[in-house]
């Protein structure tokens, strides 16, 4: 194995008939210990494959990750918007900042418009409504936007 093991401790698997004993035993060799999933729990590494899904087709398959410190800036982003910002099927459409707090209350701005800025390093957009400026009239009489 040519890849640098020495901040690794473990590796996580399932029983696929995939992984034979050599395989096994290549990470053995690295000093590496293989922690089995338990026996007939195919759910024990769903959370693990989800998030890794996740991540493949939100960030992965759309950001060239350049070497291991443009992941180590990109990763956290992406994070921080999938936690406060992006909407989640399974709590509402909420996004689980928001899911350990009330929900946002929805409000319709007849003139607003959509702000579509990106998630810093990502290609990820992130809408939201922005209030619409109003025409104000100053003391001179002149009209100016808010």
């Amino acid at each position: 194995m040519n890849t640098d093991t020495t901040k690794l401790k473990f590796l996580i698997r399932d029983r696929g008939g995939q992984f034979t004993d050599a395989f096994d035993a290549v990470f053995a060799d690295a000093a590496l210990r293989v922690i089995k999933s338990p026996p007939q729990r195919p759910k024990a590494n769903a959370h693990c494959e989800r998030i890794i899904g996740t991540l493949r087709r939100e960030l992965l398959d759309r950001v060239l990750i350049l070497n291991k410190q443009h992941l180590r800036r990109t990763l956290p982003r992406y994070l921080a918007h999938y936690n406060t910002a992006r909407p989640h099927r399974g709590i509402g459409q909420l996004s689980p900042s928001q899911a350990e707090t009330s929900p946002p209350v929805a409000s319709v701005h007849s003139s607003g418009t959509v702000a579509n800025p990106t998630v810093s390093g990502t290609a990820i957009r992130a809408y939201a409504m922005r209030r619409a400026s109003t025409p104000v009239r100053n003391a001179s009489g002149t009209t100016t936007t808010t």
